[in-house]
C-alpha cells in the first residue's frame, strides 16, 4: 500500500461561519486526534482529500500528514470520519487519527465474490451475507478487498468466515464463524419474495387505518 502526502495546516477559528469561509476558499475544516495525540485544528484542501480518497477507501488509505505552521510536522494517519452533506455530497468536515505505524489496527474491508457459483447454472442465487470484513492488521498492510471464490458452490453450499486465509500477517476479526456468502435454492428464493409481498400487503390495511383515525 502507498502513503499518500497530504498538507494541512492550522486553524485558529472554529464554528459555523469560518468553516463556510474555508469551504468557499476550496478547504475544508479538519481535526486531528488518536490516544497520544491531543486534538489539532486543521484545514486540508478539498481537491487534496478527493484526490487521496481514489487512491483508497476510507479506512483503508494511509496518509502522511505534513502539518505547516511556520514548522512543519508530518503525522501517519488514517482518516475515521468524513461528514458529507446528504443533498450535494460537499465534503464538510474530516476527522484524522494518528496512527502508530507498528502497531496493528482494526478496519473494514470490502468483500468481492470471484467466479461464477455452480449452483448458479442451475436457477441458484448467489448471496452475499456480509459485504465487508473487520481486520487486524499493520496499517501498510490494509487489503484493498477481500477476494472469495465462489466457483464450487453448489446449492445449499455456504462459505464461513474460518474459512478465509488471507497473506501475511492479516486476522479477520471474528467471535462466531458466521456466513459471508451462500447460495440459495430457487425454493427459497420464492419463499422469501412471497414473505416480503406478504408484509407488504399485511401493512396497508395498518396504514389506512391510521389514515382514517387522523382524518376523524
Amino acid at each position: 500500500m502507498e502513503l499518500i502526502e497530504l498538507k494541512a495546516n492550522i486553524r485558529t477559528k472554529v464554528g459555523n461561519g469560518p468553516a463556510r469561509a474555508l469551504r468557499r476558499e476550496g478547504k475544508l475544516p479538519a481535526v486531528l486526534y488518536g490516544p497520544e495525540t491531543s486534538s489539532i485544528l486543521l484545514s486540508v484542501g478539498i481537491s487534496d482529500v478527493e484526490a487521496a480518497l481514489k487512491k483508497g477507501m476510507i479506512g483503508q488509505v494511509v496518509l502522511s500528514l505534513v502539518i505547516q505552521n511556520g514548522e512543519t510536522m508530518t503525522r501517519p494517519v488514517m482518516i475515521k470520519e468524513l461528514q458529507i452533506h446528504p443533498v450535494s455530497k460537499d465534503y464538510l468536515h474530516v476527522d484524522f487519527y494518528e496512527i502508530n505505524m507498528d502497531r496493528k489496527i482494526r478496519t473494514k474491508v470490502p468483500v468481492v465474490t470471484k467466479g461464477k457459483a455452480k449452483g448458479i447454472e442451475v436457477g441458484g442465487l448467489l448471496q452475499v451475507v456480509r459485504r465487508e470484513l473487520e481486520v487486524f492488521c499493520l496499517p501498510m498492510e490494509v487489503p484493498e478487498v477481500i477476494e472469495i471464490d465462489v466457483t464450487e458452490l453448489e446449492i445449499g453450499d455456504s462459505i464461513h468466515v474460518n474459512e478465509i486465509s488471507l497473506k501475511g500477517n492479516i486476522e479477520i476479526s471474528s467471535e462466531v464463524n458466521f456466513t459471508i456468502v451462500t447460495v440459495l435454492s430457487p425454493t427459497k428464493v420464492e419463499e422469501e419474495v412471497i414473505e416480503e409481498e406478504e408484509l407488504e400487503e399485511g401493512e396497508a390495511p395498518e396504514e389506512e387505518a391510521e389514515d382514517e383515525e387522523e382524518s376523524s
